[in-house]
C-alpha cells in the first residue's frame, strides 16, 4: 500500500511541475509583460470597457512584443500595454511541438467592439484561411499566419485610437483559454 501511496503522490507531482511550468519556461517564452496576472477574459466585446485589468498599472508601453504558444493552448502572456498611435512589431512563435493541424496557433487581434464568441465561432468554419473568417475581416486589425511548431511570424500594426483590445488564437478551440487583452495608451 505504501508503494502505491508513493507511486500516486511522484505521479500526481510530475502532472502539477508539467502543467504550472518553470523559470525556463520564461526564459524560452521572452516574455515581455510577465504581470503574473491574467488578464481580465470575457466573451463581451471591450468597447467602453471600464473594468480595471489587474497588473495593468504596474506594466510599461513597450511596442516590440515576443509572444509565443505552446502545446498547452496557452500564450507566453495575455496583458500587454501598448504606446497609441505607434507603430508595434509583434514576433510570433509557436514553440510547441504537435502538429500544425492539430496545434496551430495564430494571434489575431480584433477591433473594439467585436463579438468576441461570435468571432471564434465563425472562424472554425475558415479553415482555408488560417481561421481567419472573410466576413469578418473588417473585424481584425492585425494577424499572424497560423504557425506549427517551430515556426515564427512577425507583423506589424499601428493602433491610432487609445483603448482596450482583445486578441486570441482563432483555431478551433483554442479561444477558451488562448486570448488576452492589448492595452493602447
Amino acid at each position: 500500500m505504501k508503494k502505491f501511496t508513493l507511486l500516486s503522490l511522484t505521479s500526481l507531482l510530475i502532472l502539477l511541475s508539467a502543467c504550472i511550468g518553470t523559470d525556463k519556461d520564461k526564459k524560452v517564452r521572452g516574455s515581455t509583460a510577465d504581470t503574473g496576472h491574467l488578464a481580465i477574459s470575457s466573451d463581451q466585446s471591450t468597447a467602453g470597457a471600464g473594468v480595471p485589468i489587474p497588473g495593468l498599472d504596474t506594466m510599461k508601453a513597450n511596442n516590440s512584443i515576443l509572444l509565443t504558444a505552446n502545446d498547452r493552448m496557452q500564450y507566453s502572456d495575455t496583458l500587454f500595454k501598448v504606446k497609441a498611435s505607434e507603430k508595434v512589431n509583434l514576433r510570433f512563435q509557436n514553440i510547441g511541438k504537435m502538429p500544425k493541424n492539430s496545434m496551430g496557433h495564430n494571434f489575431v487581434l480584433l477591433a473594439q467592439g467585436t463579438d468576441f464568441a461570435n468571432f471564434a465561432t465563425e472562424a472554425i468554419k475558415a479553415r482555408d484561411n488560417d481561421y481567419i473568417p472573410a466576413a469578418l475581416s473588417s473585424s481584425v486589425i492585425a494577424h499572424t499566419k497560423l504557425t506549427g511548431p517551430g515556426e515564427t511570424d512577425n507583423i506589424s500594426f499601428n493602433l491610432p485610437v487609445k483603448g482596450v483590445y482583445d486578441f486570441l488564437c482563432s483555431f478551433p478551440g483554442h479561444y477558451g483559454t488562448m486570448r488576452g487583452k492589448l492595452v493602447a495608451e
